[in-house]
């Protein structure tokens, strides 16, 4: 999973890119700090791969990990190359989906590219240049379509169609993700790399003096553009997921307890990304590795297991699946399957979070 961080200029993008990622990005109180982008490895936080670390006591412990890339701050006009702006958006082009900072504090002290803080005009302004960039891309496609229908090959006429939809609705500044699509529509938008497509997950940072009560109008706005187009929103403080991310794993217990939180940033981030983009994890476990595996929800058994490897799916026999709640309840594997509570899956499973798996193939 590729997430990309956007948003205006000093709004607290490196910060907490830096916090979450302990990558050490440049930071500064001035527009386009962040050039190149930055980008940072995380380990999915998953407290089930720990208690199964404790278990089989493995040689090798693999979490499921999540790439974030830090993409330079956006301002108007970004579309059409201001501030560097159509080297940043090709960059958002290659992430699964958009973290979109927005400032939800007022301080005289970190300059605003507008002066003061306002969320829904810093969201409108990044929007729009997301959508100028997409129809610059659909006006190009509609018309290589075109041509091709010339040739009286009507086979395009669908195909035309479905484009020619997503073009009235980015010339009506929305974006392409308030649309819906049927399955053989969405067939033509896989190529299209189309940036206001992306899943959005809004990343409301707030004050530090906030954190207790985040409540605020600020995020209120937020929320609700968010509910307007089935995006995800999280609440954090960027200035306090710095510093928890130079704490111990004790330390950083003490202080979110001391602040009332029950989850650091990352964690919330990453739980409603993968929401955000239907993804679930199964786990496998033995004294040799135990490893979350990061795959789409509703995906069956063989192609899961084609995730570990395609001779895997290719020879695909049965998946040994038991649930970790019942794993855990029975204290060991074989004290589960004692007790009937592992199953034997065929080719029409359909994965489960935290299904424990044990796949036999033959190839």
């Amino acid at each position: 999973m590729k997430l990309g961080i956007v948003g205006l200029p000093n709004v607290g993008k490196s910060t907490l890119f830096n916090a979450i990622t302990k990558a050490g990005a440049e930071m500064a109180n001035y527009p386009f700090c962040t050039i190149e982008p930055n980008v940072g490895v995380v380990s999915v936080p998953d407290e089930r791969l720990d208690k199964l670390a404790e278990m089989y006591n493995p040689e090798k412990y693999t979490p499921a990990v999540v790439e974030f890339v830090d993409i330079a701050g956006l301002v108007k006009g970004a579309s059409k190359g201001e501030g560097l702006g159509n080297k940043f958006l090709s960059n958002i082009r290659e992430c699964d989906a958009i973290v979109h900072v927005v400032r939800c504090f007022d301080d005289p002290d970190v300059v605003h590219v507008n002066g003061h803080a306002d969320p829904k005009g810093d969201i409108e302004t990044i929007d729009i240049e997301l959508i100028l960039s997409d129809i610059e891309i659909m006006e190009k496609r509609i018309d290589r379509t075109k041509k091709m229908m010339k040739g009286g090959d009507k086979a395009y006429a669908a195909e035309l169609a479905v484009y020619e939809k997503i073009y009235e609705c980015l010339t009506a500044e929305k974006a392409a993700r308030t649309l819906e699509f049927t399955e053989d529509e969405l067939e033509y938008t896989k190529d299209l790399q189309l940036i206001s497509m992306k899943p959005v997950l809004y990343c409301a940072n707030i004050a530090e003096d906030d954190i207790k009560n985040p409540d605020i109008e600020y995020v209120k706005t937020v929320r609700d553009i968010a509910a307007k187009e089935n995006a995800e929103v999280v609440v954090i403080s960027a200035k306090i997921e710095d510093e928890l991310g130079q704490l111990d794993e004790e330390d950083r217990q003490m202080f979110l307890d001391d602040l009332g939180i029950t989850s650091a940033g990352l964690d919330l981030m990453i739980k409603a990304s993968y929401k955000l983009l239907g993804l679930i994890s199964y786990l496998t476990a033995g004294p040799k590795e135990v490893r979350a595996w990061t795959i789409t929800n509703g995906t069956k058994a063989p192609q899961a297991a084609g995730k570990i490897h395609s001779d895997f799916e290719r020879g695909f026999i049965r998946a040994e699946v038991v649930s970790y709640d019942d794993l855990m309840a029975c204290g060991s594997y074989n004290a589960a399957k004692e007790k009937g509570l592992v199953r034997s899956e065929g080719k029409e499973y359909v994965m489960k979070d935290g299904d424990v798996v044990l796949f036999r193939f033959n190839v």
